[in-house]
C-alpha cells in the first residue's frame, strides 16, 4: 500500500484515531501473525473469534495501527462504525491517489480465476501488476487486493465475485474499472441467483461502472453477455470464436495433451499462439485476456509471447501430473459449476485418446432445484465423452450416475462412494497404468485430497 498516516485513515474512512498518530508503510493485515512492521491490522470481530484479541500481537510483530471498533489500550487504533465497509472506503481513497494505475475488473459464471491469472501473467510484462489472489474476490478480499497497490503500479487485475445482485456494484464503488471483462453468464450458483436472466444482472453490474473512457470486454459467443453492451456508455471490444470478434481465435487445433494452437486475429494483425494450458476453455480465456492487454496498451507481440508462456497459477485448476508409471492425474478438484464441469471432461477426453479414461466427481454445489437435473447432464456428457469409469463422491452427486445410465450406447463402470477415503480405495482397485483420471466438484467435496494421495502418495 502507498504509504499514509492514520489520521488520514481516519478521514478516508469517517473513523476517529484514538492514540498517537502513525505511519502505515506496510500491507493490510486481517491475521495477526501476518502483521510486519508498519502494517495496518484490521480487526474484524466473528462469531468464533474477536480480532481486537489478536491486536497487540500484531502490533508485537511491528504493525503501525489497528483498524477496528473500539479502542485498545496501548494501542493507536482508528475506530470505525464497520470494519469491513471502511476497508472499502479505504481501498477506495487509496485508489483515487493512483490514477496511472490501470484498473482491470473481471467477471463471469466460470473462467473468473483463471482469467485473471493469465491477464496478470500477461500485462507483469508490460509493467508492475497486481492481482487478486487465488479467488479472493469478495467484500474483505477485493479491498485487500486493491490496497496491495502502491505508487508505481501500473496495472491492478481485480476478479469480483458475486452472490447476488448488487454485490457486483459494491466492489466497483471501491475500484472503478477502467477496463471490465465479463467472460460468460452461466448457471453457477443458480439456487442464489434464481435464474440466468438474474445471473446476467449482476455480472452486467461491472459494465455499468465504466465511464466513457472505459472500455467492455464483452465474449462475443455468450448471448447475455453481448446484449451487456447496452448497459455501458465505454467502448465495446468483442473476443471469442465469432467472426464479429475484434480479438479472436482461427485455426484451431489442439496436441496431444489437450492444448491449443490458434492464430490470434486483431485489428493489429495476426500472429500464432501456443498455449501450455489445457482444454478448449482456456482457448475463450486467451482471447480474453488477449483483448484487455491490448486495451491497456500492450504491443502484440508480446501479448503472444506471454500468452504462449502461461501456466497455471491458482492451485488445483487443471493441474495436470504425470506419474512414472504413466498414469495421468488432472486435479480441477478447487470448485465446480456445469459449465466448468463440461469443460473438465472436454479435457480428459482430449488428453485420454487411445487411453482409458476415469473420472471422479463430486456434487456441485448451489444449483437450487435444478440441482438433480443438472447433474444428469453432467453424467451424461461424461459417458457421451468416452468416460470409462465414473465415480460419484458424496450422495448428493448420486444423479452423475443416473445421468451416464440414460445413455445408452454407454458401457461404462458407475461407482457410488460415501467420501474421499472411500474414493481413494475404489480407485486403488480399478487404476491401471496409463489411465487418464479426472477430479472435479465443488470445493465441499474435497477432492483435492484425492490428487493428493494419487500423486504424493500412489503406493496407497
Amino acid at each position: 500500500m502507498i504509504e499514509i498516516s492514520l489520521s488520514e485513515i481516519a478521514d478516508l474512512t469517517g473513523g476517529m484515531l484514538h492514540g498517537p498518530d502513525a505511519r502505515i508503510t506496510g500491507p493490510v493485515v486481517i491475521d495477526s501473525r501476518e502483521a510486519v512492521p508498519g502494517a495496518l491490522f484490521a480487526a474484524f470481530a466473528g462469531e468464533k473469534a474477536d480480532g481486537h484479541d489478536h491486536a497487540p500481537g500484531a502490533v508485537e510483530r511491528g504493525a503501525a495501527g489497528v483498524l477496528g471498533q473500539r479502542p485498545l489500550p496501548g494501542l493507536s487504533v482508528v475506530v470505525v462504525d464497520d470494519v469491513q465497509a471502511a476497508l472499502g472506503e479505504l481501498a477506495r481513497g487509496v485508489l483515487k491517489r493512483l490514477p496511472k494505475t490501470t484498473v482491470i475488473g473481471i467477471t463471469g459464471s466460470s473462467g473468473k480465476t483463471s482469467t485473471k491469472d493469465l491477464i496478470a501473467q500477461v500485462l507483469e510484462r508490460h509493467g508492475e501488476t497486481v492481482a487478486t489472489r487465488g479467488s479472493f474476490n469478495n467484500e474483505i478480499g477485493h479491498p485487500l487486493t486493491a490496497l496491495r497497490a502502491e505508487a508505481t503500479t501500473r496495472h491492478l487485475v481485480l476478479e469480483m465475485g458475486a452472490r447476488g445482485v448488487g454485490h457486483i456494484a459494491y466492489l466497483t464503488r471501491i475500484s472503478p474499472p477502467d477496463i471490465a471483462v465479463v467472460l460468460n453468464v452461466g448457471t453457477a450458483h443458480l439456487g442464489e441467483f434464481g435464474s440466468q436472466a438474474v445471473v446476467a444482472e449482476a455480472k452486467g453490474e461491472l459494465v455499468e461502472a465504466l465511464t466513457l473512457e472505459g472500455t467492455a470486454v464483452l465474449n462475443a459467443d455468450d448471448p447475455l453477455v453481448r446484449t451487456m453492451a447496452a448497459r455501458t456508455s465505454g467502448r465495446i471490444v468483442l473476443f471469442g470464436r465469432s467472426p464479429e470478434a475484434a480479438v479472436r481465435a482461427a485455426e484451431e487445433w489442439y496436441d496431444e495433451e489437450g492444448r491449443a494452437r490458434f492464430s490470434l486475429v486483431t485489428p493489429e494483425g495476426t500472429l500464432p499462439v501456443s498455449l501450455r494450458l489445457h482444454g478448449a476453455h482456456a482457448v475463450l480465456n486467451a482471447l480474453a485476456a488477449a483483448a484487455a492487454a491490448r486495451e491497456a496498451g500492450m504491443p502484440l507481440h508480446e501479448i503472444v509471447a506471454a500468452l504462449s508462456e502461461a501456466v497455471p497459477v491458482s492451485r488445483w485448476r487443471m493441474e495436470v501430473t504425470r506419474r512414472p508409471d504413466g498414469l495421468t492425474v488432472i486435479n480441477d478438484a478447487y470448485n465446480a459449476n456445469p459449465e466448468s464441469m463440461r469443460a473438465a471432461l472436454d479435457v480428459l477426453a482430449r488428453m485420454s485418446e487411445g487411453r482409458r479414461a476415469v473420472a471422479v466427481l463430486g456434487h456441485m454445489a448451489e444449483l437450487g432445484a435444478a440441482s438433480v437435473a443438472e447433474h444428469e447432464k453432467i453424467g451424461q456428457h461424461a459417458a457421451r465423452s468416452g468416460v470409462a469409469c465414473l465415480i460419484a463422491v458424496g450422495r448428493a452427486a448420486a444423479p452423475l450416475l443416473e445421468g451416464a445410465k440414460q445413455v445408452g450406447s454407454w458401457n461404462g463402470e458407475c461407482v457410488q462412494v460415501d467420501d474421499v477415503g472411500t474414493a481413494v480405495t475404489v480407485l486403488g482397485e480399478r487404476l491401471r497404468t496409463q489411465d487418464v483420471v479426472l477430479l472435479k466438484g465443488s470445493r465441499v467435496a474435497g477432492l483435492e485430497r484425492v490428487a493428493r494421495a494419487l500423486v504424493e502418495e500412489p503406493q496407497a
